[in-house]
């Protein structure tokens, strides 16, 4: 047997990694997963419009390659990514996909809601990311020292707002992401989490089961608040 090239074991294991991705199936059941949500076999399997014995395949396979994890709670069991850096490779293969034009007029509707408003895992991507990193910054609630990093200011604009601040975690509080339609960073990491979390449950946000993100007018105020204004976002 012939010695094995220098980087023979990695191009090996990315094409395994590529291969898991390969499937539409698959695929699919991934991009449905990247909204941060556990979803049932049975949920997975519509969405994949596959047979719930073939999504449960699925899903061994996925688990297999280390990209999902299984939840039991009480008699049911759920199924969600493994965590942010799986999340992340995800959004860079959407990203790269996302440069081919879309070929029908619901998928170009479908993008132009992804790009306004999505959750990227289980934080705000798209333009109202990006805009939230901006306005917190602009407006003192974040700043950039070392990172960029929670300010007392912000950690009272969000109090205030009903955000339950991690006070630890083994998460960074805060961090860039690139977004991937506007090229520019939006935030993530455990408070853009419970932002989003807390956002959701006071109704001014609303996630769409295709992870774009509804921002009704009830939104303005908290926003507003946050260094966006809805009306320049509209306008961009």
């Amino acid at each position: 047997m012939s010695a094995a090239y220098p980087g023979q074991m990695e191009t090996i294991e990315l094409a395994e990694v590529a291969a898991v991705l390969a499937d539409p199936s698959r695929a699919t059941m991934c991009l449905a997963m990247i909204d941060g949500r556990a979803w049932t076999v049975g949920e997975l399997a519509t969405a994949a419009d596959i047979a719930p014995s073939t999504a449960s395949a699925h899903v061994r396979r996925l688990a297999d390659a280390g990209f999902v994890e299984t939840v039991r709670q009480g008699r049911h069991h759920y199924v969600r990514l493994a965590d942010e850096y799986v999340a992340e490779l995800i959004e860079r293969l959407a990203e790269h996909a996302a440069h081919r034009q879309p070929r029908t007029l619901r998928a170009s509707l479908r993008a132009q809601r992804l790009a306004y408003a999505r959750t990227c895992y289980n934080h705000i991507a798209g333009r109202l990311g990006v805009a939230l990193r901006d306005g917190m910054l602009r407006t003192g609630l974040v700043d950039r020292v070392d990172g960029i990093v929670l300010t007392t200011a912000g950690h009272d604009v969000l109090t205030d707002l009903g955000v339950d601040i991690p006070d630890s975690s083994r998460r960074a509080p805060l961090k860039e992401c690139l977004d991937w339609t506007e090229r520019r960073e939006h935030l993530s990491g455990t408070v853009p989490t419970a932002l989003l979390a807390r956002a959701v449950q006071d109704g001014w946000l609303d996630r769409a089961k295709d992870r774009a993100v509804r921002v009704p007018d009830s939104a303005a105020e908290p926003l507003a608040r946050l260094g966006v204004r809805l009306a320049d976002l509209a306008a961009d």
